[in-house]
């Protein structure tokens, strides 16, 4: 008699057996990737330190006798606005690195011939990244705001720079907005255009002193005030002018009144009392403010410097999505079948990081010139790179 040896049978593969495998491959992979990514932080934000920082500080303290202790206080404070930038790159040299060489171990192989698709062994690389635009979103807008002001502050106060909180002198404001014109022949129309003039030639961060305010609401002159002072008036939402003179004119040019006044409430926006309290840069400003100092400057006039901040508000949120977009770049180029060393990765990530920055520097400039919308400025980077990434995708598969 014959005995035929006894074999378990098969345990099937279910779909938590499949869940599991899948959730080591990605953890394999992103642990792969956090090595190349903490690497590239710090080498990418060594570079920048060293030609956007580092020199300028040595210059200051040979030429203006800075001292060395602000000079390291300086380093430290200017450096979140670097890394901010280096994560992005950072996310590019980890994808590079971590699927060439597993690519180039054949670890990679070995997954295509059990069935994981390219765009399976890519799914580690974007959670990873969309991660990184989370953390690179915080910081740009929680620290390195925060960090740049102090910064600003710190070189002023070592340099003996007198740099007030807010504008002290010759503060102006235009505010434009719709008007009635009226025509030669008696008809009305409508039109945008200047309606206030507002002129304080002193503010010592409560009271604005020797105002004039030129009021165009009907399209020509119609009244000019002069006052001493004025005070806003927080729970009114108006100004309270004191101790002057409300000159009505007359459609030929001439006063056709003359009131003087000790008190008078005017209703009048506080968008000069934000512009004279607002003097730092975008860099210095969250989202938030800026959004709020945007609505200041909005009915201003000045297209020039409202195109500017707004191609600044929406970079503040275009570039953690750059995260993103070198993950859909670096992956498919580092899962090409073929043996590359580290070197060839990093040299590629460097040229790659200088194309992407060169069209965004020449669509922020076209965007602050009119060329293109602020939004479009902003965002065409990420967009080309996403379609880049895309096509790199699709041949990765193909192969």
């Amino acid at each position: 008699m014959r005995v035929t040896p006894y074999s378990a049978p098969a345990k099937p593969r279910t779909f938590l057996n499949g869940w599991m495998y899948f959730g080591m491959m990605d953890r394999y992979c992103i642990t792969e990737m956090i090595a190349p990514f903490c690497f590239g932080v710090a080498a990418f934000t060594s570079l920048g330190m060293a030609i956007g920082s580092i020199f300028e500080l040595v210059r200051l303290i040979t030429e203006s006798g800075l001292p060395v202790l602000t000079a390291g206080q300086l380093f430290i404070l200017r450096s979140p606005s670097i890394i901010v930038l280096t994560f992005p790159m950072s996310m590019l040299l980890a994808t590079l690195l971590a699927y060439g060489r597993l690519s180039g171990d054949s670890e990679l192989t070995a997954l295509r011939s059990c069935g994981v698709s390219i765009y399976r062994l890519m799914v580690p690389a974007i959670a990873l990244s969309l991660a990184i635009t989370t953390v690179t979103f915080v910081f740009n807008e929680v620290v390195v705001p925060k960090a740049n002001l102090q910064a600003t502050q710190v070189l002023d106060r070592a340099l003996n720079r007198d740099r007030p909180d807010f504008k002290q002198e010759n503060i102006l404001h235009q505010e434009y907005g719709q008007v009635e014109i009226q025509a030669a022949d008696g008809t009305t129309t409508t039109q945008r255009g200047l309606v206030r003039l507002f002129y304080a030639r002193r503010f010592d961060g409560r009271q604005m002193q020797g105002l004039t305010v030129l009021d165009f609401s009907q399209g020509a002159l119609e009244q000019i005030v002069l006052a001493q002072s004025a005070t806003w008036l927080q729970e009114k939402s108006t100004w309270l002018f004191e101790n002057g003179t409300n000159y009505i004119v007359a459609a030929d040019g001439n006063y056709r009144n003359i009131l003087q006044f000790d008190r008078q409430e005017i209703s009048i926006s506080r968008a000069p009392l934000d512009l004279a309290s607002n003097v730092r840069d975008a860099d210095e400003m969250s989202i938030r403010e800026l959004n709020r100092y945007l609505d200041v400057i909005s009915s201003s006039g000045d297209e020039r410097e409202v195109r500017k901040l707004r191609v600044r508000l929406q970079e503040k949120y275009a570039i953690p999505f750059v995260c993103l977009t070198f993950a859909l770049v670096g992956a498919p180029l580092g899962l090409r079948p073929q043996r590359t060393s580290s070197s060839f990765g990093l040299g590629l990530s460097v040229l790659i990081i200088f194309g992407y920055y060169l069209v965004m520097f020449v669509s922020q400039a076209l965007g602050q010139v009119g060329a293109l919308g602020p939004t479009v400025a902003a965002w065409l980077p990420n967009v080309i790179g996403c379609c880049i990434g895309g096509f790199l995708v699709y041949r990765a598969s193909q192969v």
